[in-house]
């Protein structure tokens, strides 16, 4: 049974996400603050983890950046929890490398779906039989070591990052809609849901104009993007 830590300090949300992910048939432990966060995950590392972004000793955004840099935890799916609907919260929530974010007030139901699509997506990934390293126009993805480079030079991408990418270069020249990415990427689909795709495209674009490969992936406009 996955064990999902969840770190917020507001004392109802807190209980109410128990609550949901007990019944949802989870193990659950919960934490008002940072540092009964860092405490247990040195006992015992999570599934996955929610991480509220204000709290009371240390900013969600700061643990991200903890556990992405520990060879230990770096690889455990994180989903932000966010009482802010600003842009900047959320890109920089994705640069830091979380896996989605989920803006106060949610349903309980999105909340599941959610947690259950990112856990079913990165336990996929360990048993996904790996194809040939793709290229395109000098864009280079080797899938068995997850690695993505251009004229010789990584490019660092997040989990999903690489997901997004991997897919639209596997269908070059094909425009793939927002919400076909939205369900073969996070493993589920929410009707008129395009905000995380969106904000994970636009920061993949940044990383990737950075490392000298601009223009790479298209927007058709009403529709989605291609490579």
């Amino acid at each position: 049974m996955p064990m999902i830590y969840c770190v917020e300090d507001d004392d109802g949300i807190r209980e109410l996400i128990s609550c949901a992910l007990k019944s949802g048939g989870f193990e659950v432990k919960s934490f008002p603050k940072a540092s009964d966060f860092y405490e247990e995950k040195e006992k015992h590392l999570p599934s996955l983890v929610l991480l509220d972004v204000m709290l009371p000793d240390e900013d969600g955004f700061s643990i991200l950046s903890h556990l992405r840099s520990d060879e230990k935890t770096k690889d455990i799916p994180v989903i932000m929890l966010t009482a802010k609907d600003s842009e900047l919260d959320k890109v920089q929530g994705l640069e830091s490398g979380a896996d989605d974010y989920i803006t106060k007030p949610f349903g309980v139901m999105e909340l599941l779906s959610r947690i259950k699509a990112v856990l079913r997506r990165t336990t996929k990934d360990t048993d996904i039989e790996m194809t040939p390293v793709l290229t395109i126009n000098g864009l280079t993805l080797d899938e068995s070591k997850r690695i993505v480079s251009f004229g010789g030079n990584e490019i660092t991408l997040t989990f999903k990052e690489f997901e997004l990418l991997k897919y639209l270069m596997k269908h070059e020249k094909v425009v793939v809609s927002r919400d076909k990415l939205m369900e073969k990427v996070w493993g589920f689909n929410f009707g008129g849901e395009t905000r995380t795709v969106d904000m994970h495209i636009k920061t993949l674009r940044q990383k990737l104009e950075k490392g000298g490969c601009a223009d790479f992936i298209k927007t058709v406009r009403g529709i989605g993007y291609k490579v």
